[in-house]
């Protein structure tokens, strides 16, 4: 392709309101450009990108046997209504009417679609199992769209589901797509991991979520120095301490702390470490009118999808309403503690083996030193209820647990029967009996997985494409291509070589600054670059770089385009 037929359209400056590098980089290369909040037109250059990891994807689908079809993006209201997701879906559905009153939206994922097709095609076990997949646009109505394509309301996601006649085939089919999902991210030249993961809204009984690192990333993830064991942090599991517990050293004493609401207004207060401070939480009950108390560590966090499947939590978790705990507890929020509670107590493993605690004393003001399970209250339930460190036993038994920021580019979920059993979806089997199909759904963000590459692959000067997604895989930028005729046939023989060899190539013919070029080459991030001139000419020679190089390397004119095709292989 050369650039005078194509279109290039790259800025100095980003516009402010793009903050993270990856949204700002895609608006300063031209591979996007804004039209609304949340809404954005894939300019020819990104569209390139985005095909290319398109196109990976469909080849690994594919290949682990998933069926392609197209659905579309506007679907019918009756059938999100027959799941019970259109009042639980909440205001990310987008709802629409049609000149009839009749009622849809569009689409943010396709599990009733996906089902309904099924449901109606397949009857018997001997057509089972199947995994139908498509690309397609989704439209999720974000509250806050924000960070360019990273989260958007309109993207592209490749979306499948398989539907089996028994767990042993979903899970069978499950880890191909695990296995292909791999294949994807390791292809696309990517530093991933899967991580164990919640499963969420979507439902389900297991997931693995597929992590780009990078420092912007919104997750984060836990891994074992010592194993392969990875998980969300919200999943990472922290295990009882083992010993004995501290013996008490302190009496119960009440202390006066005005104005005292938070563990760090307490430890700055009292002077004292905040390892030794109990931090209260409460929820409510799975009965009406029941409180629950949470107690950990006031340098933990507390992990609310830990917490909500306790037994007796309700569910959603659903923190208690202020009056409601000054009536069980006689104070307010920032001074309570389990002495004279009554309600459920769940402490978290942390805190099992410590004595002397420092914690709230149910009165205003006031915070008790000194506390002890057991002899100052009754001994509570253990459990795990907060986030893992760094530093803590990785649940595998293997090493430690180390924390990195992660970017979840695909997810994959064993939905059992959740939607099949909501609309019907069932099957003859081999001894004429109506079954309820089994169900997986795996989902990759096209568009996410372009920006999250950015913010792992980029530096002051632009993007750094992989090989397998960049818009180009090299460039030929010729010094004053339009006034020197040996630049320009040059130029033009060895873009024609490269094309011969198989070359995504771009020849920037613009009629441009050598500067502006080189800086827009760089910016552009294609990963590899000829540069040619008259001075090198002379000599038989062109230079040849690399994106990640910081220096270039001249190279006989006539060995450039294979060693370019070298390179690529």
């Amino acid at each position: 392709m050369k650039a005078s037929q194509f279109f290039i359209s790259t800025l100095k400056e980003a516009p402010a309101e793009a903050a993270l590098p990856s949204h700002k980089l895609m608006l300063r290369a031209g591979l996007i450009k804004a039209n609304a909040s949340g809404l954005y037109t894939w300019m020819p250059m990104g569209l390139r990108v985005l095909r290319k990891v398109e196109n990976i994807v469909r080849e690994e689908m594919n290949r682990a046997g998933a069926i392609e079809l197209l659905m579309p993006v506007i679907q019918p209201a009756d059938l999100w209504k027959e799941s019970g997701r259109w009042d639980f879906y909440g205001d990310e559905l987008l709802r629409i009417t049609d000149r009839h009153d009749n009622e849809f939206c569009f689409s943010p994922t396709c599990e009733e679609m996906v089902t309904d097709i099924v449901r109606k095609e397949i009857n018997s076990y001997k057509q089972l199992p199947k995994n139908f997949y498509h690309i397609n646009t989704k439209f999720r109505d974000e509250r806050r769209p924000r960070f360019g394509v990273m989260r958007a309301r309109e993207f592209v996601m490749k979306d499948a589901y398989s539907f089996h006649a028994d767990f042993a085939s979903l899970q069978e089919t499950y880890q191909a797509m695990y296995d292909a999902y791999c294949r994807v991210f390791s292809r696309l030249g990517l530093n991933f991991r899967p991580v164990a993961a919640d499963t969420g809204s979507i439902g389900g009984t297991g997931s693995h979520e597929f992590q780009v690192l990078a420092e912007s990333g919104e997750d984060v993830i836990a891994y074992s120095d010592a194993s392969d064991y990875a998980a969300n942090v919200e999943l990472a599991q922290t295990l009882p301490l083992s010993g004995s517990r501290a013996a008490a050293q302190k009496n119960l004493e009440k202390v006066h702390t005005p104005e005292v609401k938070t563990i760090a207004q307490l430890v700055d207060f009292l002077q004292i470490p905040v390892e030794t401070t109990l931090k209260s939480i409460v929820v409510e009950g799975e009965n009406e009118g029941e409180l629950v108390l949470l107690l950990l560590r006031g340098d933990h966090e507390f992990n609310d999808i830990k917490a909500e499947k306790l037994a007796g939590v309700k569910s959603p978790l659903t923190m208690a309403q202020p009056e409601h705990i000054l009536a069980a507890f006689g104070a307010n929020g920032g001074s309570l503690g389990p002495v004279g509670f009554k309600g459920k107590v769940y402490a978290d493993f942390a805190t099992e083996k410590g004595a002397d605690w420092v914690i709230g004393a149910n009165e205003d003001g006031f915070h008790y030193t000194g506390f002890n399970f057991g002899r100052d209250a009754a001994e509570p339930e253990f459990a795990d209820i907060r986030n893992v460190v760094a530093g803590d036993p990785s649940p595998c038994g293997k090493g430690s647990l180390q924390l990195a920021r992660g970017i979840e580019v695909g997810h994959v979920f064993q939905l059992r029967d959740k939607y099949s059993a909501a609309l019907n979806a069932s099957f003859l089997d081999n001894n004429g009996k109506s079954q309820i199909m089994e169900m997986g759904c795996y989902g990759i963000g096209i568009t996410r997985v372009v920006a999250a590459a950015i913010e792992q692959n980029h530096d002051e000067r632009g993007i750094i494409w992989t090989d397998a997604m960049a818009p180009f895989a090299a460039v030929i930028v010729p010094m004053n291509y339009k006034k020197s005729e040996a630049v320009r046939e040059a130029a033009d023989k060895i873009y024609a070589d490269l094309l011969a060899a198989g070359v995504d190539v771009l020849l920037d013919d613009r009629d441009e600054r050598a500067g502006v070029l080189l800086a827009d080459s760089e910016l552009l991030g294609i990963p590899h670059r000829i540069v040619i001139g008259d001075r090198g000419l002379k000599e038989g020679n062109v230079e040849y770089a690399r994106r990640t190089d910081s220096e270039a390397q001249s190279v006989p004119v006539g060995d450039i385009a294979a060693h370019v095709a070298a390179q690529l292989c």
